[in-house]
């Protein structure tokens, strides 16, 4: 049996998204407010947590949907409270557990064009779910876990891992 492309998205992007939004919740329970988390930022020119969040979410839905070849669903940047961006994050893990894994079939050598103000990115499916697609949506989650144990959170690694499943 090979390993799939879809065994190693679709399944990673849904747990790395659950394990935050148990982490969001997590600090929460513990006291850290709201107000504290959604104005946080490790540094003055990076994004703050809803953004990350929204990052991440757009990461995942963005790169499974290129790797099967459809077009990904909209969610506008509009979330201003905790629930309202753990509800992006649930949506998003249905959209990613919502594709057949066989829409995934002969992805690893689908070319994937990024287009970006400075130019465009040309991947094949393969090349782009590991060195660009996996790499920038866990930038982005761990950016969110840095900002919520920063704040306060009582998470460690085995939150951001989720445990054994």
């Amino acid at each position: 049996m090979s390993f799939s492309i879809h065994q190693a998205s679709a399944p990673v992007f849904a747990r790395a998204l659950t394990n935050l939004s148990a982490m969001i919740d997590k600090a929460l329970a513990a006291g850290v407010t709201e107000a504290t988390l959604l104005e946080a930022r490790l540094a003055p020119d990076m994004h703050p947590l809803p953004r990350q969040i929204q990052m991440a979410s757009d990461s995942a839905k963005g790169a499974i949907a290129r790797l099967a070849g459809v077009e990904p669903p909209s969610m506008p940047d509009t979330e201003t409270t905790l629930a309202e961006l753990k509800e992006r994050i649930a949506a998003t893990i249905a959209y990613v557990n919502s594709l057949d894994a066989a829409a995934f079939e002969g992805s690893e050598d689908r070319e994937v064009v990024l287009k970006f103000p400075q130019g465009e990115m040309k991947f094949t499916g393969c090349d782009y779910l590991t060195g660009f697609a996996l790499p920038n949506f866990f930038f982005h989650i761990t950016i969110a876990y840095a900002l919520l144990r920063a704040n306060g959170a009582p998470i460690g690694k085995m939150d951001f891992l989720g445990g054994a499943r």
